[in-house]
C-alpha cells in the first residue's frame, strides 16, 4: 500500500512556543511520509532555534493571499451555488464565542477554498490541523471540496471553552487526535455516538539534552525555571506570590522566569512591589535551544497552571515533559492533563492557584534535593516512555494511513 500523502495546516510553521508540532512534522517526515505543511498566516517574526532555522519553508498563504482565497471562494459558489452556500451555513452558522475566534474561523473557511485545488494538485490524501480552530476549519473546508478525509487535533485554549461549531468539526473529521488522557474524556462528549474517533496519542518530545548535567551540583541557592507564554492559565503570578513567602522563610533561590506575553508589565511590576528583584530574573523569551541550557543550569521546573475565568486552559505544558527528559525536578499544579506526569514518584503536585501550597512544595524541595533527583530521574523514565518521538509519530501515521483516500 502506498504512503499516504499528508498534508498539515496551521496558523503558522514553524512557530518557537510550538515546538511540539515542530517535532512531530520532522519525526513523521524521518518516517518517510510525504508531508507538505501549509499556513494560513504569513511569516512569524520569533527567534527560532538553529534546527527550525534549517528546517524547510512551508507553503504560506497570509493577508497577501486574500484575493486568491476569494477568488477560489468566487469560483467555486458560480460553479455549484448550491453546494457552496450550504457547506458555508454548515461551518460558519453555529457561531465561534468570541470575535477572534470568528476572524480565525472565518479565514479558515476562505482559506479551505483555496486549499482544496492545492491538495488536488498535489495529490494529498488526508489533511489534518494540528490545531481545532481556524486550522481546523480550512482542512474541513477543503476536505468537503475535494473528499479527502481530514483530522484535527484538540489541546489547551483552542477548545477551552469550547466554540459552538466543536461538535460539528467533530462529527466531520475523520478522526480528532487529543495528547492527554483529560481531553480524551472531555472530547468524546462532543463525538456523539462516534466517541472512538477521539484518539489519544501523547506529543513527541520535543526537546532533549544533548548532554547531561555536569557532574555534582555546585554549591549556592536552589535554581527555579518557570517558562512558557506570559498569559493568564501560567500562574506565574501565584508563582511569585510563593517565591516571596519562600524569601521570608529565609530559603536561599534564584528563579529565572522565562517568556513574553501581555501579561509580562504586570509581572516586572509585581516584582518590584514584593522586592524580588534580587530573587527574580526575566530574560524575555528563549529560543529552543537556549531554553535546553537554561534547563541544563536549573534544579526545578515550575508549572503553577491555572483555569482561567474562562475555562480557558494548558492540556500538559509542553516544557514539564523536556524538563523532565533534562533532570529537574518538576513542581506543578493540577490542571488539566498535567497528573498524567507529575505524579507522587515524579514531581511534586499542589491544588492551582494555591500559593501556600506551592511555597511549601518548593521549601520541601529545597529542603531536599537529593530527594527531588531521585523524582526527576522517575519523571525522565516516564516521559521517554510516554512522549517516544518515534512511537507517538507511527501512531499518527497509521491513523493517517486507515483515514486516507484520493481525491475527487
Amino acid at each position: 500500500m502506498d504512503r499516504p500523502r499528508i498534508a498539515y495546516v496551521t496558523l503558522w510553521f514553524p512557530k518557537a512556543s510550538e515546538t511540539f508540532v515542530f517535532r512531530e512534522v520532522k519525526v513523521l517526515g524521518e518516517l518517510g511520509l510525504p508531508l507538505t505543511v501549509c499556513t494560513l498566516y504569513g511569516d512569524l517574526d520569533q527567534p527560532l532555534s538553529p534546527e527550525m532555522r534549517a528546517f524547510p519553508a512551508p507553503e504560506r498563504l497570509g493577508s497577501r493571499a486574500a484575493a486568491r482565497l476569494l477568488a477560489a471562494f468566487f469560483s467555486e459558489l458560480v460553479r455549484n451555488p448550491r453546494r457552496t452556500l450550504s457547506l458555508a451555513h454548515r461551518c460558519l452558522g453555529p457561531g465561534f464565542g468570541t470575535l477572534e475566534r470568528f476572524g480565525e474561523n472565518l479565514w479558515g473557511f476562505f482559506a479551505g477554498f483555496a486549499l482544496a485545488g492545492r491538495f488536488r494538485d498535489l495529490g494529498v490524501t488526508h489533511a489534518h490541523a494540528p490545531w481545532a480552530g481556524g486550522a481546523a476549519m480550512a482542512a474541513w473546508v477543503a476536505s468537503e471540496l475535494t473528499g479527502i478525509p481530514f483530522s484535527f487535533a484538540a489541546r489547551a485554549g483552542d477548545i477551552h471553552p469550547p466554540e459552538p461549531a466543536l461538535a460539528r468539526k467533530t462529527a466531520a473529521a475523520a478522526f480528532v487526535r487529543v495528547n492527554n488522557a483529560a481531553n480524551a474524556v472531555y472530547l468524546r462528549s462532543f463525538a456523539g455516538d462516534a466517541p472512538d474517533k477521539v484518539a489519544l496519542v501523547y506529543n513527541c518530545l520535543s526537546l532533549a539534552p544533548e548532554r547531561g548535567k555536569s557532574g555534582e551540583r555546585a554549591p549556592g541557592p536552589v535554581r527555579f525555571l518557570a517558562a512558557g507564554r506570559f498569559v493568564a492559565t501560567k500562574g506565574f503570578s501565584h508563582l511569585l506570590d510563593a517565591c516571596a513567602l519562600l524569601r521570608g522563610r529565609g530559603v536561599d533561590f534564584r528563579l529565572v522566569l522565562a517568556g513574553d506575553g501581555a501579561l509580562g508589565p504586570g509581572l516586572r511590576r509585581q516584582v518590584r512591589r514584593l522586592g524580588l528583584e534580587d530573587r527574580v530574573d526575566l530574560p524575555g523569551f528563549l529560543s529552543h535551544d537556549a531554553l535546553s541550557a537554561a534547563m541544563l543550569r536549573a534544579d526545578v521546573l515550575v508549572m503553577p497552571c491555572v483555569v482561567d475565568r474562562d475555562g480557558d486552559r494548558d492540556g500538559i505544558p509542553n516544557v514539564i515533559m523536556e524538563a523532565l527528559a533534562h533532570g529537574l525536578a518538576v513542581a506543578a499544579t493540577d490542571v488539566a492533563g498535567i497528573p498524567e506526569v507529575v505524579r507522587p514518584d515524579t514531581g511534586w503536585l499542589v491544588p492551582q492557584a494555591d500559593v501556600p501550597a506551592l511555597a511549601l512544595a518548593l521549601e520541601e524541595i529545597a529542603a531536599d534535593l537529593p530527594e527531588a533527583e531521585r523524582r526527576a530521574r522517575a519523571g525522565q523514565r516516564l516521559v521517554h516512555e510516554l512522549f517516544d518521538p518515534r512511537a507517538n509519530a507511527q501512531k499518527l501515521a497509521a491513523l493517517f494511513a486507515v483515514h486516507s483516500r484520493g481525491a475527487r
